[in-house]
């Protein structure tokens, strides 16, 4: 007896199946065919995505090698890095802008350099490590003449706790303050670098070197 109801239970569902079809089934082909091209176009602008990024990857380290290049030749780099900065995708276009202006500084082309930190910093599309990477190199950069108040400022939004940056924000803020001849904050800081242990070896050594130039 159970068998019977079995049949008739799956005739039933058949039935029903057919019925669905009739009533949906172009629906149900041309969703699934959707699906289909949705999945092709994905997969085609997956592999165009990456393709671009491997082509403006290789632009991005050939323009570096001439910007680490002879000093009389690194602008030569400064073309291509700005086409990036145009037309790169991703985070190229930010990293060419920062590497242009690394070419500038280098060129003492001080305003030019400045003007692509800045761009850089006032960016909210960019990541915030290279934000404030931004900050930092324009901060850096006048340490020795800029306005005080301004670096000052810059360099403090990068010295919190667990920033990417903060070891060297305090090492701009000692030598900031050793400018204004605050030898005593400029000690503070440099002490506490030498016993920090998310400073690099290399900020370590240099703070260590600076403490005994000023008598630490």
């Amino acid at each position: 007896m159970s068998d019977i109801f079995d049949e008739v239970s799956e005739d039933l569902r058949a039935d029903r199946t057919r019925a669905l079809l009739r009533r949906y089934g172009g629906w149900l082909i041309a969703a699934a065919v959707a699906v289909v091209l949705a999945t092709a176009g994905y997969e085609a602008w997956s592999a165009h995505r990456k393709t671009v990024a491997d082509q403006d990857a290789a632009k991005f380290l050939a323009a570096s090698e001439i910007a680490d290049g002879p000093v009389d030749q690194r602008r030569n780099a400064l073309p291509p890095l700005r086409d990036l900065a145009q037309n790169g995708s991703g985070n190229y276009r930010t990293l060419a802008r920062l590497r242009a202006a690394g070419v500038l500084a280098d060129s003492h082309d001080l305003p030019g350099a400045l003007a692509l930190w800045d761009d850089v910093a006032a960016d909210t599309s960019v990541e915030a490590d290279l934000r404030s990477f931004a900050d930092l190199q324009w901060a850096l950069h006048q340490i020795d003449q800029g306005d005080v108040a301004a670096v000052e400022t810059r360099l403090q939004k990068l010295t919190g706790k667990g920033g990417t940056w903060r070891a060297l924000a305090l090492e701009g803020e000692a030598l900031l303050a050793i400018r204004q001849g605050q030898t005593d904050r400029a000690r503070e800081l440099l002490k506490a670098l030498t016993t920090d242990t998310t400073a690099t070896d290399s900020v370590r050594g240099r703070a260590s070197g600076l403490l005994q130039q000023i008598g630490g």
